[in-house]
């Protein structure tokens, strides 16, 4: 069946009625980034870990050392034997006066990525 112009119309009016009235008050694509921050890391549009590495910088000695965000045992300087941080029920606890940075995540990628390729 063909349809004539005044059925095209009318359909499409409908269609921008509907449209406009099935608009959502947030946007699914584009969403707050402090909101998704709120979000349990699997319920994100683009999972991501709650954890990270950090630089943390000894203030005895002033060495650098490598610690998980989520560390739980206690960790120590090498050489000072001076406590950096404590863990908690979930982030570990830096110590007071003790340095730290956070490690960007693309480092972090990369790393796993060639640690992949050696042993694939």
């Amino acid at each position: 069946r063909q349809m004539c112009i005044r059925d095209r119309v009318s359909t499409q009016s409908t269609w921008g009625l509907l449209f406009r009235r099935l608009q959502m008050e947030i946007d699914l694509l584009h969403p707050d980034p402090v909101e998704e921050a709120k979000l349990h890391k699997l319920k994100r549009l683009v999972q991501s870990p709650n954890s990270y590495f950090l630089d943390v910088k000894c203030p005895g000695c002033d060495k650098v050392f490598v610690v998980f965000s989520h560390a739980q045992t206690v960790i120590k300087c090498h050489d000072c034997d001076q406590i950096l941080c404590r863990p908690t029920g979930g982030k570990c606890k830096l110590e007071r006066g003790v340095g730290f940075r956070k490690k960007q995540f693309q480092i972090t990628l990369t790393l796993y990525n060639s640690f992949r390729l050696i042993f694939i």
